[in-house]
């Protein structure tokens, strides 16, 4: 039994960082994992390179995962980290600056070789100076270690088992922070079934990795973070890309229809479409399309013949798909539209994470031509944004965008699985029936007969006897669906559509304002939420009066935003964009939006949130 000390801490943020090549989001994602089955909160930020292969040792080529953990709530991936673990120089020079005085170091001494420094601009290794004093390091030969552990294994190259070298670094950090080493070996048992020699190594070097921990004098202390008290049932952990996939076939199912996806592979929208493609069991049907715009198009195809009709992409290929979205709000069919935003423009920064797609789904197709628009705000919400985007595509006949962002889709924390009982019921009810008469009496389908209440046409599907209609991208007549150039026709037809999205039924903003004596407010949207969240909490303690909110439907605004904008001095409004959020916000309810934003590719820290609203404060009397 080790003799060594025990802390208990109540959170902990841990980044594991190296070549692109290393592992680090197998790492991170294992460590996560095994964090989530002890019962801790959390929340994850993967980064890493957009290039498939980045030049091996460069700082382009640096890929991290960074975990947030504790005994209580977790808002955010954790503002600076408290361990970071280098694989090779780039990784130590790449993070040292996030990294605050005092924080522990496990650097891989073997990479820090001259040619190594070199790639990187040190002339010399910092292990060997003074310049990282002001830091706990310790120099570990991760690599050497490794192998000296597997030489059992002759079968193996030196290369095959340099590459365990991430499992000794998990085995070394599950030791320090009391993590189990089970799930991971479950975990690589599937992983490498086939592969016996390399699964054997693997969960040796993992093993060796917890044994030198538990044994050598460098780490003295093993650390303990109880679980967070959560409601009871049944958790798992996931990230905002599969909860997304996961509430669309929840949906199709409470819907009664299937689910139809055409998709063109797409950082970071990717995974939307690995994730369906596995889950065919469930009446999915998936299409990996040529391009964009194939996509759309077969997805608005499957709405036409009955199925939801969904698409996935990321902000560059919901350019291309601009003029079949339009071509959905004319024939007025439900389509889902899925955006996880990313850097931009062009192809900018395709592995991180921005806000800017928001002015692009309001108003990026030519003509009038409305579409709902709605954005989850943490990784599990992704799963409830799905069921609501379906909940109006279904219900008014339009195409929703659901923008969520790589943040959030890459980003995970434990989820409470509901129960089928507990999800929303979608019911689709497809007309069968003629609706309407003729001059002479006999009944007869009309395509835009609408719905008094909803202003959404009937949904037949093609083949249905008696209900033949006429659809496509001509203005078409009011009730009748026939082909109308009348100018009285236009009008009507543009404002009957604007009035169906402008009467989607949504949720009122809810405000949190503890004491009610708030007189600024800080708004937000999408994954904002978490930061801003965390900075109110730091404001908050420090005996401030604050108030927040979040903006989850974007189009149409919850009817009682503009009195909520209203009922303070001033509001404040972050967003990872220029502002787009709060000049929407300043055009419809004329109030003066304080915008605060920024566009780094990386979502807001809640100290530099905290730090904002605070210099907002001391603007407002009190």
């Amino acid at each position: 039994m080790s003799s060594k000390q025990s802390q208990a801490l109540d959170r902990v943020v841990i980044r594991f960082a190296g070549d692109s090549g290393d592992g680090m989001q197998l790492t991170g994602d294992r460590f996560t994992a095994e964090t989530a089955s002890l019962g801790n909160d959390l929340s994850t930020l993967p980064n890493f390179p957009a290039e498939i292969r980045a030049p091996q040792g460069t700082l382009p080529g640096v890929s991290s995962f960074q975990l947030h953990f504790a005994d209580h709530d977790v808002l955010t991936p954790g503002d600076a980290p408290d361990v970071l673990v280098a694989m090779n120089p780039a990784a130590l020079k790449a993070n040292l600056g996030d990294l605050p005085r005092g924080a522990t170091v496990i650097v891989n001494t073997d990479e820090f070789t001259k040619r190594n420094l070199a790639k990187v601009g040190y002339t010399a290794s910092p292990l060997d100076d003074e310049s990282l004093a002001s830091w706990q390091v310790h120099p570990v030969p991760l690599t050497s270690i490794t192998v000296e552990a597997l030489q059992e294994f002759e079968s193996l190259s030196r290369k095959d088992k340099e590459r365990a070298k991430n499992m000794f670094a998990l085995g070394l950090l599950s030791w320090m922070y009391s993590r189990p080493l089970e799930g991971t070996e479950k975990f690589l048992s599937t992983k490498f079934a086939k592969l016996p020699d390399i699964l054997a190594a693997n969960i040796k070097a993992l093993h060796a990795g917890h044994a030198y921990g538990e044994t050598t004098e460098a780490f003295g202390v093993q650390y303990e973070i109880a679980p967070a008290p959560m409601p009871q049932g049944t958790y798992r952990n996931i990230t905002g890309n599969v909860a997304l996939a996961y509430g669309l076939v929840a949906a199709s199912h409470r819907a009664g229809i299937p689910l139809t996806l055409g998709s063109y592979p797409i950082t970071p929208a990717s995974d939307l479409l690995h994730t369906l493609s596995g889950l065919k069991r469930f009446n999915v049907m998936t299409l990996q399309a040529e391009d964009e715009i194939a996509a759309v198009g077969a997805a608005l195809g499957a709405s036409f013949g009955g199925s939801l009709g969904v698409t996935t992409t990321s902000g560059p290929g919901l350019a291309l798909k601009a003029e079949t979205i339009g071509l959905a709000v004319s024939l007025e069919l439900p389509l889902v539209i899925v955006d996880v935003q990313r850097g931009g423009p062009s192809t900018g920064l395709p592995t991180k994470t921005e806000q800017s797609d928001l002015l692009q789904a309001m108003f990026g197709r030519n003509g009038e031509s409305p579409v709902a628009v709605i954005a989850p705000c943490t990784p599990i919400d992704c799963f409830d944004a799905a069921l609501d985007a379906v909940r109006m595509a279904t219900k008014y006949r339009t195409p929703v965008i659901v923008l969520s962002d790589g943040y959030l889709a890459n980003g995970s924390e434990p989820w409470l699985v509901p129960s089928v009982d507990e999800l929303p019921d979608l019911t689709v009810e497809f007309t069968t029936e003629p609706n309407d008469v003729d001059a002479d009496g006999k009944p007869v389908f009309h395509g835009y007969k609408r719905d008094p209440e909803t202003l959404a046409r009937p949904w037949a599907v093609p083949g249905t006897p008696g209900l033949e209609h006429r659809v496509g991208g001509i203005e078409k007549a009011d009730i009748t669906g026939n082909i109308s150039y009348d100018p009285a026709n236009h009008d009507h037809m543009v404002r009957t559509r604007a009035a169906k999205i402008a009467g989607i039924e949504v949720p009122d903003v809810e405000v949190d304002d503890p004491s009610g004596k708030a007189k600024v407010l800080v708004l937000g949207w999408g994954s904002t939420y978490g930061p801003i969240q965390a900075a109110a909490r730091l404001v908050r303690a420090g005996g401030a009066e604050l108030a927040t909110a979040h903006v989850r439907h974007l189009n149409p605004f919850p009817a009682n935003l503009g009195t909520v904008l209203k009922s303070y001095d001033r509001v404040i409004v972050p967003e990872m964009n220029l502002g787009q959020l709060a000049m929407l916000l300043r055009s419809k309810y004329l109030v003066d939006i304080k915008s605060h934003t920024a566009v780094r590719g990386l979502p807001f820290t809640a100290t530099e949130l905290a730090t904002v609203i605070t210099e907002h404060l001391e603007g407002v009397s009190q």
